[in-house]
């Protein structure tokens, strides 16, 4: 749907032409900006740390602390896609974004994240405390500047070290909600930490290609696909151990220990199927990556799942 907008009393002016169909999709191009699919796990991790925490929780305080990070996680994402729309443009996985595609120019979508940015952070601030506005901003700079900006390009450990990045929600929502830090959120902060690397891992041997033509050295590339399986499955026996901290410390009931150690071994099991799976003398896969996928798949499911058994076992078992 289009239309035609003159200036009145100037009919021998050039008519502006407004199509309106564009509206939706600019509003669209905004919001893939923000990485949505990230924000949801990113949000949802950092409301079980605020309802893990203890004590009365304001339930205005514990909205605004949410809204915050999510805010700030799209703004770390916008910032992101600005710094990669270079690579953004070769990878086949990323070339449809708004920049790279040119339907966001590159200023305004930093312009865009940097707003962002220092609004979720002042408002954190007024809305709870210095401590977990502070913990908010350190983790867009981590995410935007440590990962994206040096990591990312310069080691295959730009998955390890950067995983930290995704790993602060459920320290924000702790210290939203108490003002103070704790072991629990530093042992959720270390499950998502541990999660990160064969979670990524599982996503590059599938898009290795994607990764070597933009020059990223991730693992696959710089080490190998034989190598990286091992990693995976290594981490996964790391994360489980981790993700058992919690009912070896007596903060988690029978509920999360059962959740948790069902996830873990679920995990495991589809590493070593990545491990197995039909390989040439390189270690790239014979059967179109398909154990890497479900495992990216199982992965994305695990947290989601592991910190839901968290929050039920705290409602349920514990207290």
């Amino acid at each position: 749907m289009s239309g035609t907008i003159t200036t009145p009393g100037a009919a021998d002016s050039a008519a502006v032409t407004f199509d309106a169909s564009r509206v939706g999709t600019e509003a669209r191009d905004w919001f893939v900006l923000l990485k949505p699919r990230v924000i949801s796990l990113v949000v949802f991790t950092g409301a079980a740390g605020l309802a893990m925490a203890p004590g009365p929780l304001n339930p205005l305080v514990a909205a605004v602390s949410i809204l915050c990070i999510c805010m700030a996680s799209g703004a770390a994402g916008a910032i992101n896609m600005w710094y990669d729309r270079d690579i953004d443009a070769v990878m086949k996985r990323t070339v449809t974004r708004p920049i790279p595609d040119g339907r966001v120019g590159a200023e305004a979508a930093l312009g865009y994240g940097v707003g962002l940015s220092v609004a979720s952070v002042i408002l954190m601030w007024f809305a709870t405390n210095a401590l977990a506005a502070g913990i908010l901003a350190f983790s867009i700079f981590f995410y935007a500047v440590i990962y994206t900006m040096w990591l990312k390009r310069s080691t295959p450990q730009n998955i390890v070290i950067g995983g930290a990045a995704g790993a602060f929600p459920p320290m924000i929502g702790w210290a939203a909600a108490t003002g103070s830090m704790a072991v629990m959120p530093v042992v959720m902060f270390g499950i998502i930490f541990l999660w990160t690397p064969p979670h990524f891992w599982s996503l590059s041997l599938y898009a290795c290609k994607d990764y070597g033509r933009a020059g990223i050295p991730m693992l696959p590339v710089v080490r190998g696909a034989r190598h990286t399986r091992w990693q995976i499955l290594w981490y996964t026996f790391i994360l489980m151990a981790v993700s058992l901290v919690p009912s070896f410390t007596h903060q988690a009931g029978w509920l999360y220990t059962v959740v948790a150690s069902v996830l873990g071994l679920g995990f495991i099991l589809c590493a070593i199927g990545v491990l197995r799976d039909r390989q040439d003398a390189n270690g790239v896969s014979l059967t179109g990556d398909g154990p890497a996928r479900r495992s990216f798949r199982y992965s994305l499911a695990y947290l989601f799942f592991l910190f839901l058994g968290l929050l039920a076992d705290h409602a349920f078992i514990a207290h």
